[in-house]
């Protein structure tokens, strides 16, 4: 019998600490190797460590569950459309943070079943913080003293929203996306997932990525953003995706806060801003 994500849960976590452990040795070495990726995206010896320690610590804890990750070769659609349950990983997402040593990356480990996550585990190592979920049984924030649910800000007026931008990021930049521009206070955080995180706690209320990204980078999110109650779509609001397609490359996507909010009022969707 399969164990359940909330029996895999705390092995997990363990595991996304350990990857970012290595991590971390390679980043108070300071002593690092950078490449460039055929997509001209950046790696480093830290995500390649990182991804040594998930890929063989989910072999000896799931044999018989397969993986993709950011960092390992991806099979053909053929090879892997019908894997009813997989693990979806980014080794480290944040990359140019490591880099530019901000601080703001993360271990990302998702389980996917039947094309959606049902487990997310979010490792921050410069802040020794977890944020975790499994489907149905809420979302966590984890630090070195306590364990705490977590909810996205509920909003009686729009007026009072907070939108999550990159370090690199202008909020101009992001404004002519927005139906309201330079209407809403703006908080800097490094990483996709640790802007989804921020979301997720309340610290911040949406989020817009336009750029590559691919499906690893939102996987363990979009659980942890789901049981905290927001979400993540493409920039139609339309449902993201897993492993439908032979290339794992997201689109453009959103992260929502409070559902109740109607976000097509806020933000501008991709097919009507093209005609702008």
């Amino acid at each position: 019998m399969k164990p359940l994500p909330i029996e895999l849960l705390p092995a997990v976590k363990k595991i996304a600490c350990l990857a970012g452990d290595a991590i971390m040795q390679i980043y108070q070495q300071g002593d690092f190797k950078l490449y460039q990726k055929q997509d001209d995206s950046p790696v480093t010896s830290a995500d390649y460590a990182a991804n040594e320690v998930l890929m063989a610590e989910l072999k000896k804890l799931t044999p018989e569950i397969p993986v993709i990750s950011e960092e390992a070769e991806l099979l053909g659609l053929a090879q892997r459309e019908n894997w009813s349950r997989y693990w979806l990983l980014d080794p480290m997402d944040g990359t140019q943070e490591f880099v530019a040593r901000s601080g703001d990356f993360a271990v990302n480990i998702a389980l996917v079943e039947n094309g959606w996550p049902v487990l997310g585990v979010i490792y921050w190592p410069t802040q020794k913080i977890c944020y975790y979920a499994t489907k149905g049984n809420g979302a966590f924030k984890q630090d070195q003293q306590t364990t705490k649910a977590i909810q996205v800000n509920q909003h009686q007026h729009t007026d009072s929203l907070i939108m999550a931008i990159s370090r690199v990021q202008k909020a101009e930049t992001v404004g002519r996306y927005l139906t309201q521009p330079n209407t809403y206070d703006t908080v800097q955080r490094g990483s996709c997932s640790l802007k989804s995180c921020l979301i997720a706690e309340g610290g911040a209320d949406f989020y817009l990525r336009i750029g590559p990204t691919g499906e690893w980078d939102t996987g363990a999110s979009h659980c942890i953003l789901n049981e905290a109650g927001g979400n993540i779509v493409d920039a139609e609001f339309n449902p993201l995706t897993y492993n439908q397609r032979e290339t794992l490359s997201n689109p453009d996507f959103l992260v929502l806060g409070d559902q109740s909010i109607n976000w097509q009022d806020i933000i501008i969707p991709h097919k009507t801003r093209r005609t702008l």
